[in-house]
């Protein structure tokens, strides 16, 4: 079932096939590296190993490995295979069921961590214990079996367990919810698979109980998980940066279903403040370390940024969702800028080493990791193959798996392309296929191979960056602004329609109220945030005294060591060094300036090379 109300509609993994390009190279590489490695590490880590013993009756306190919250990990697992398998590959879900299902309890529990003897009691620490948040990632690894037309001991598990969950914390249950917002919206998602409305009932109570104080005060305050204020009346996506897009989301996906227009406008303002004061050029969300958190309006430092990975995930799926609520372009716009700029900046260039915070400065290169243990901190200069707290990797190939789903909707108008890749959409006896190297390339093929005999509207997204593009048409040649570029007609099979969308590098300037990049530029080409890194140049110290200049030329040159079709771009760029004789303040001397040369890369693609320092934003030279 899909959502019941809304401007658009969703298509399945079975509608949209991604075919290389940028990220059907990606989805490949997910499928045939990222799963299979994050596979391998739950088994070594023994985070998956916790199910066996559960199902044996043998975990013991001291047998149990991993964070509180590893459990869902495994489930982030299952959830990526169910997309996987979805689009036609073969990844070895029914393993991992038999395995997550053995362990369920009675009644539908499902915890590794509390309830068996020499254990917490169950629900005994809502507030760290993740409990409800596993359920959800459970639930949504349930609901995508279901999507992509399975059911099997997974969906049999997800199912009791979210029917325990309506028993216990329903209108007569605790009158409580979980510190870790997710559950929300994976009930809601398994009301629309199974039309049971008791699961949109329950979604709907976690939604109206947070930000009545119903979790006690932490050193970290109750917005750490958004408690403090109810979501209707909060201005600005606060406190954990995950808890609080997961919670939005959810919120968002109870709207539409129970046609709460107030709630849907309460996110959507708190989404218009947060994407103006609070994100990151790259589309990154989450500035503070402390609390993994949102900071205040334009607290946005560079080389603290925290920017999580699972952040953008969870920003992606809230764009995604008020795309299909309002039809409005912004949103797939954000989602855009996002995921070329976090999640594909996560994974390595092989799929098996992972960002979990992903800062636009690198003061330091660090030193390369050993790829044989868990990294134990979320922050390093290298991606690592795993970390003590391994939630990005699993969110990212969940994401990617089910990236087709994020491309096309359609309505009773016809068809609309947000995201550009290579591929296929079909709806109905409409088939489209789109030709692209976007976006090393601006220019996006749509043919028509199959169509009825009715007219319909082809939409096609103009990235607000873009400004103006050329779209052709059978008919001829328009300028076409941001927004959607509308072609309306009776198509015929063998039509085509292009869209050129002006790739050319082009300076970016920050708010003034960004205190910490003030008197600062960046490079976007495209939908790419370039930057600089410390291999490409002599000295790692250049980067620190590095100064550019906005009138200078840039020049577009292929860099084959990243890609097959990778641009980089040059710059004249002097360097400039302060008077310090031991001290690090004094006068500016132009004179000492010297001559160079900047040579810029995708933001996304940085730190493939070794350890390395970096930056995005560029002092401007103000001589």
């Amino acid at each position: 079932m899909l959502p019941s109300a809304g401007a658009l509609r969703p298509l399945g993994l079975d509608q949209v096939r991604l075919s290389g390009g940028f990220w059907g190279e990606r989805q490949e590489r997910n499928a045939n590296a990222t799963i299979p490695h994050a596979h391998e590490w739950l088994d070594k880590t023994g985070w998956l190993g916790n199910f066996r013993l559960a199902a044996a009756g043998e975990l013991a306190p001291h047998r149990r490995r991993g964070r509180e919250f590893s459990d869902s990990e495994v489930y982030k697992l299952a959830e990526a295979m169910a997309w996987e398998n979805g689009r036609g590959g073969s990844a070895p879900i029914d393993e991992l069921s038999t395995v997550v299902a053995a362990a369920q309890e009675p009644g539908g529990y499902l915890n590794t961590v509390f309830g068996r003897p020499g254990q917490e009691p169950r629900y005994s620490d809502l507030v760290w214990g993740h409990e409800l948040y596993c359920y959800g990632h459970l639930i949504q690894a349930g609901v995508a079996r279901l999507r992509t037309g399975v059911e099997d001991a997974l969906t049999a598990t997800a199912i009791r367990a979210a029917d325990h969950v309506c028993v216990e914390f329903g209108a007569a249950g605790r009158q409580t919810l979980c510190g870790h917002p997710e559950i929300e919206m994976a009930l809601v998602e398994l009301y629309r698979v199974t039309g049971s409305s008791r699961y949109l009932d329950q979604a709907r109570l976690f939604v109206d109980r947070r930000g009545q104080a119903t979790l006690p005060d932490i050193e970290l305050g109750r917005t750490y998980y958004q408690d403090d204020i109810p979501i209707r009346e909060r201005t600005a996506f606060a406190g954990h940066a995950v808890r609080a897009l997961y919670l939005a989301s959810g919120a968002v996906d109870v709207a539409v279903e129970t046609g709460d227009d107030k709630l849907l406008a309460a996110v959507v303002r708190q989404w218009e403040r947060t994407v103006a004061t609070r994100t990151y050029l790259t589309g990154g969300m989450g500035s503070r370390h402390e609390g993994e958190a949102f900071g205040d309006d334009f607290e946005l430092p560079a080389d603290r940024a925290y920017v999580e990975t699972c952040a953008a995930v969870a920003s992606v799926m809230l764009s995604w969702r008020l795309l299909l609520a309002t039809g409005e372009a912004r949103f797939a716009d954000l989602a855009e800028r996002t995921l070329y700029n976090v999640v594909a900046t996560s994974t390595s260039l092989d799929g098996r080493a992972f960002f979990y915070a992903n800062p636009l400065q690198q003061r330091s290169a660090g030193s390369a990791l050993d790829p044989t243990k868990p990294w134990p901190r979320a922050t390093s200069s290298e991606r690592a193959p795993w970390r003590d707290v391994s939630c990005c990797p699993t969110n990212v190939a969940r994401t990617l798996a089910s990236l087709g789903g994020y491309v096309a909707t359609a309505d009773h108008h016809g068809l609309q392309l947000h995201q550009y890749a290579g591929g296929t959409v079909r709806d109905g006896e409409t088939e489209l296929a789109v030709t692209t190297d976007y976006p090393w390339q601006g220019s996006v093929v749509v043919r028509v191979d199959r169509t009825g005999e009715r007219p319909w509207r082809l939409s096609l997204r103009v990235p607000a960056w873009a400004g103006e593009a050329t779209l052709v048409t059978p008919e001829g040649v328009e300028r076409v602004g941001p927004g959607y570029a509308v072609v309306s007609r009776t198509w015929r099979p063998g039509d085509q329609v292009r869209l050129e969308l002006p790739v050319a590098p082009r300076w970016t300037a920050a708010d003034p109220r960004i205190d910490a990049v003030r008197g600062c530029v960046a490079v976007e080409r495209g939908p790419l945030v370039y930057c600089a890194e410390s291999v490409d140049h002599d000295s790692v110290l250049a980067l620190d005294v590095v100064n550019v200049d906005r009138s200078a030329p840039v020049t577009e040159r292929p860099l084959p060591a990243l890609g097959r079709d990778v641009v980089a771009l040059d710059i004249p760029a002097p360097t400039t060094a302060a008077a310090g004789n031991g001290w690090p303040y004094g006068s500016i001397n132009a004179e000492e300036s010297e001559p160079g040369n900047l040579t810029l890369v995708p933001y996304h693609l940085w730190a493939n090379r070794g350890p390395v320092t970096m930056r995005v934003w560029l002092p401007l030279d103000r001589r």
